[in-house]
């Protein structure tokens, strides 16, 4: 498959998912939408990846190309095709298609953490209940898209994770981090204020012993959705 990426932040990339990917024999074309890389014509991939940025989906007037990416992802649902989107994908997906993004009521969610699994799903089928993961983010989506369906939540962040039709996922949290990623984020000035705001100044090297030490749990459980994923995908090209 011929999968598109849209990424947000040169650091913000697929990560540990390129494994999977390459290992399938898939093809990935990443377009970098915050340095002014066009959109491509949709009808030549198969998949949609959208990843994470340090930017907020209502910050059209800011990045005017976020107007672009938001109607080209309604497009792109709205034809019932594959899409996987991560923390800042997950909240375009849902402003896209009718939901609502805003900032968290509470502080944002910065580290290690799990989400429950609420409903069985094929995205993640082979993970356990108390889903590992990390989180980087301070909005949260507060209202679901019409005829969208829960699939994990947080005592933090109610809406983890949810799907929309049959090949359409929003993961509010990561699971796509390589041995670089906690310090490539922290120094995203937005990221480094979050993390600041919640662990305290200088944190950073504490959060990178934590990643480290948890990155085998973390990259078994990004292997597992993204080759789940990727199987959603090819059935639904079969």
């Amino acid at each position: 498959m011929k999968i598109l990426v849209f990424q947000h932040a040169a650091c913000e990339h697929p990560g540990s998912f390129r494994d999977v990917i390459a290992a399938g024999g898939h093809s990935l074309h990443a377009v970098e939408l915050d340095e002014g890389e066009p959109i491509p014509p949709l009808a030549g991939y198969d998949a949609l990846l959208v990843m994470g940025g340090p930017m907020d989906v209502w910050e059209t007037d800011k990045h005017p190309w976020l107007v672009d990416e938001l109607a080209a992802i309604a497009a792109w649902v709205s034809a019932g095709r594959p899409y996987l989107g991560m923390c800042f994908g997950a909240q375009l997906l849902a402003q896209a298609c009718g939901g609502a993004v805003g900032l968290m009521a509470g502080p944002p969610e910065v580290g290690l953490s799990q989400v429950a699994l609420l409903a069985p799903n094929p995205l993640f089928t082979g993970l356990p209940e108390a889903c590992p993961c990390f989180q980087w983010h301070s909005a949260e989506v507060l209202l679901l898209p019409p005829g969208a369906q829960l699939l994990a939540t947080s005592p933090a962040c109610r809406v983890q994770a949810f799907s929309l039709g049959d090949a359409a996922y929003g993961l509010q949290f990561h699971l796509e981090l390589t041995e670089t990623t906690a310090a490539e984020w922290g120094a995203i000035p937005e990221y480094a204020a979050a993390l600041e705001r919640v662990q305290g100044p200088g944190a950073m090297p504490a959060l990178e012993a934590e990643l480290a030490r948890n990155l085998g749990p973390l990259r078994d459980a990004a292997y597992r959705v993204i080759g789940n994923f990727l199987e959603i995908a090819a059935k639904g090209l079969a």
